[in-house]
């Protein structure tokens, strides 16, 4: 009786003990927080940003948790070595390791991204709000609208912290804004030309001068700054603001390119009412001689198609209504100034039409301010 007793109190002693004192073999905590370290790493795209080290810590984690489950009902004491626990343990500390990384480089990734997409942003906001002055669009054509596209989508992926397409769009938007800039540097890079604007500045000149001398009217028109300038006896009398054609900046080439022809013109006609679509008109005698001499020559050496034409009919006009509002290639005026500037000349005055000028023209300092943004890059 007493060694039953003996043997009784032993086992309650003992399962004391073991409530009080023995553990399990894998502390919950620690399980749980490789499950943490797991996601983060989800989170943080190991997979593919460091596809090695996130390999190694799947496949260890995954070996790790079915021995787990074999010895989910065993215990241990305190004091006893669980070499399942300390490799839990060290695969804890590497994954917290890869996963401090990730966020170093996210973070890294997260600055560079923004800087990015934010000099673009700012570099095409400059690019849209300053070829409408010059009559950019137009040249530039759907090339804007795709390069805003990118942009946005850069800004999309960024948000979305996919910093690798974030990268990969704005660096697709970064190269068609330098080939926008670069075709505009092609087909207007003349304005900001020294030699160029010395030029136009020698015809308006000599454009006033000959005013003066014959003590009559002329027309200066600088297509840069969309000013019309009448001068009588070589003193300016009126300035008005003009509308070009829908390509007015660019140097004039063929029939129906939108383009302002520059040069040495006369009135040849005053079109009233009933004579022009227009409120009123004043023909000019473009292609003059010069006009073909350099479209021949440019259709000799091919930069001209064979079958184009020079086109004509040039006038500096007014606009009766909304539909007529955009000129082909003259030089518009509203009707109250074209009224005006009307009754002020007569068949037979002169008409110098110039790209610009002075340095400090409007297409010169778009292209400058253009080139400054990329050389901040």
């Amino acid at each position: 009786m007493a060694i039953t007793q003996t043997h009784t109190t032993l086992a309650a002693i003992l399962c004391v003990l073991c409530l009080t004192g023995c553990v399990q073999a894998v502390p919950p905590d620690l399980l749980l927080a490789l499950e943490t370290i797991d996601q983060d790493l989800i989170a943080l795209r190991a997979p593919e940003a460091a596809p090695e080290e996130y390999g190694q810590f799947v496949r260890q984690w995954v070996s790790l948790k079915a021995r787990v489950e074999l010895d989910d009902d065993l215990i241990r004491w305190p004091w006893e070595a669980s070499d399942l626990e300390n490799e839990l343990r060290w695969l804890y500390i590497a994954g917290e390791r890869t996963v401090s990384k990730l966020h170093e480089r996210q973070a890294s990734q997260h600055r560079a991204t923004q800087a990015t997409v934010a000099r673009l942003e700012a570099q095409l906001h400059a690019m849209t709000s300053r070829i409408g002055s010059i009559d950019g669009r137009i040249l530039l054509g759907e090339r804007v609208v795709h390069t805003d596209l990118l942009v946005k989508q850069a800004r999309s992926f960024f948000e979305q912290k996919d910093f690798q397409r974030a990268m990969q769009a704005a660096e697709k938007a970064d190269h068609a804004l330098q080939v926008q800039t670069a075709l505009l540097n092609q087909e207007l890079g003349r304005y900001a030309d020294e030699s160029r604007i010395a030029h136009w500045q020698t015809l308006a000149r000599q454009t006033i001068e000959w005013s003066r001398i014959h003590q009559s009217t002329a027309i200066v028109v600088s297509k840069a700054d969309r000013e019309l300038t009448l001068y009588k006896s070589g003193r300016k009398v009126l300035a008005y603001t003009v509308r070009l054609g829908f390509n007015g900046m660019l140097e004039k080439r063929v029939q129906g390119d939108g383009a302002t022809p520059e040069g040495r013109y006369r009135v040849t006609d005053k079109r009233g009412h009933g004579q022009t679509q227009f409120y009123r008109a004043l023909a000019l005698d473009y292609p003059n001689a010069e006009d073909r001499r350099r479209f021949n020559y440019a259709k000799k050496s091919g930069r001209i198609s064979p079958i184009k034409g020079i086109g004509g009919q040039i006038e500096i006009h007014g606009a009766d209504n909304e539909q007529l509002a955009q000129t082909l290639g003259c030089v518009m005026l509203d009707n109250s100034n074209m009224a005006a500037l009307y009754e002020g000349v007569s068949v037979g005055t002169p008409v110098t039409i110039v790209g610009a000028l002075t340095r400090e023209n409007a297409v010169a300092l778009t292209l400058s301010e253009l080139a400054r943004r990329r050389d901040e890059i």
